[in-house]
């Protein structure tokens, strides 16, 4: 009877869902920078990969010209999340503050946004996605927060205000 219950089980949990992988996908070229340069600012970013095969976002938070963050988006086909509850990033920062975004549609103006804080060393960070919150340019928007289910974009942005220098490593983002 457990066995039984438990296959049951196994068949009821969703499969983890992989968004990137940059070991498996080392293709850079559905990756975008994009720098407050689209309104003025100076901000200089990139996307690199390293010999180990990870994702390099790096770059310079310029604040002249009213400028102040850089992005870095993947936007790819309609992926069905629902019954996802949370995205797992394996990453090494900088000791930065990030966002990590997502959109249900890519030409939505809006995005969802949630803020993590790195460590600088190898770390995994669990996003509950029932927390991220609409915004448009840093400014929070009257509607329910991701509703899970459907994605088409996302991205990691730094801004927190201030002039510096930054160093993201990627090596996956997956949903459970």
């Amino acid at each position: 009877m457990n066995t039984y219950l438990f296959l049951i089980f196994i068949g009821l949990t969703t499969p983890s869902l992989t968004i990137f992988d940059f070991k498996k996908t080392n293709k850079l070229s559905d990756w975008i920078v994009v720098n407050d340069g689209v309104m003025g600012g100076l901000s200089k970013g990139k996307i690199t990969l390293n010999d180990k095969g990870n994702a390099i976002f790096s770059g310079t938070v310029s604040l002249e010209n009213n400028g102040g963050f850089s992005m870095v988006r993947y936007r790819f086909s309609t992926k069905k999340v629902k019954g996802y509850t949370k995205a797992l990033i394996t990453l090494k920062g900088d000791q930065k503050r990030y966002q990590f975004r997502v959109k249900t549609n890519t030409y939505d103006r809006h995005s969802y946004i949630t803020h993590f804080e790195t460590s600088g060393e190898w770390q995994t960070i669990e996003i509950p996605l029932s927390e991220m919150y609409p915004a448009f340019r840093g400014v929070s928007l009257d509607m329910q927060n991701y509703p899970s289910i459907q994605m088409e974009e996302i991205a990691f942005l730094i801004g927190n205000k201030k002039q510096e220098n930054f160093r993201l490593e990627i090596d996956k983002i997956v949903l459970e």
